[in-house]
This record gives structure tokens, C-alpha cells and sequence, in this order.
């Protein structure tokens, strides 16, 4: 199973501040091929307040 918990946040791979993790399933077998994170309201304003630092 697929293991991909971080985001790309400001040039590097970040662990969430609010770790939600959510497993995705394949709809071929029903079976779960990967975990993910689902960001949080912290983990969005951290991308957000990169994001605007570069413009």
C-alpha cells in the first residue's frame, strides 16, 4: 500500500500539523491501495501563507 502522508509545502515535503489519514481504495477490488492526509485548516493557511510570500 502506498504510503504518501506529507505535502509539498515551500520546496520540501512537510508532515501535516493536523494529521487526518484517509484511505483510498481501489475500485477495481475494493481493497485499500494508499494513505493519504487530508489537510487541515492549519496545514491550508501554512500552504496559503507560502504561496503568497512568492508572488
Amino acid at each position: 500500500m502506498l504510503d504518501k502522508k506529507n505535502f509539498y509545502i515551500d520546496g520540501k515535503w512537510v508532515s501535516p500539523i493536523e494529521p487526518r489519514a484517509y484511505k483510498v481504495i481501489d475500485p477495481s477490488n475494493e481493497e485499500p491501495c494508499a494513505e493519504i492526509s487530508l489537510g487541515g485548516k492549519k496545514d491550508i493557511d501554512k500552504a496559503v501563507s507560502v504561496a503568497k510570500k512568492s508572488v
